[in-house]
């Protein structure tokens, strides 16, 4: 069964990031959503049951949750939803998994501070391999991104070999790179 789902919920465990044998990043955590009604009887909000999902984001969705997203906060999930089920030891398991598409912080809780990636990526998949990515607002983006990436090869299978991510301040509109290592932003004052 698969189908398209937004989920609100809690992270509940830190993402872990790993890579699949064929050098796809990948990121996963667990997401409980909590379903929550007003009880008049005791002039209260009460929670009700739990479902809980794992979240499985793959390649720069990957990189983004891991540099992003931190157990206990609350973020809203956009994917396709699947159901599994296995045996062990006489016992039926159930799962229910999430392909995301889209991961965000859910603003209702909180606010966030957005850093567009400057990287080519499956978003990009209009563009011809080598083009700059597209900026309507401005062509500063393009030009930064054509300089840092001098001297790295294209590195489309994913493995993180001799790879980096330029992410652009939409404050300072400066170009700032990644560490891959820690997942903060190198040279960042915040």
């Amino acid at each position: 069964m698969s189908d398209n789902i937004t989920v609100r919920g809690f992270v509940a465990t830190e993402p872990k990031s790993s890579t699949t044998p064929g050098g796809v990043a990948t990121a996963s955590f667990r997401l409980g959503s909590t379903d929550r009604r007003y009880d008049r009887a005791k002039d209260a909000w009460v929670d009700g049951n739990t479902n809980w999902f794992t979240v499985q984001g793959y390649r720069q969705l990957a990189g983004n949750i891991g540099c992003s997203i931190k157990k206990g906060q609350r973020v809203i999930v956009m994917g396709r939803l699947k159901m599994r089920s296995w045996e062990n030891d006489g016992r039926i398991y159930h799962v229910a998994e999430i392909a995301a598409e889209s991961v965000g912080h859910d603003l209702m809780w909180g606010s966030a501070n957005f850093i567009r990636t400057a990287t080519n990526g499956p978003q990009d998949a209009a563009g011809q391999p080598g083009s700059a990515p597209a900026f309507p607002d401005s062509g500063r983006e393009s030009q930064e991104d054509d300089e840092s990436q001098e001297g790295h090869s294209d590195d489309s299978a994913g493995d993180g070999a001799g790879s980096h991510t330029v992410f652009i301040n939409d404050v300072s509109g400066e170009a700032e790179e990644l560490d891959q290592e820690t997942g903060e932003l190198k040279g960042a004052a915040a």
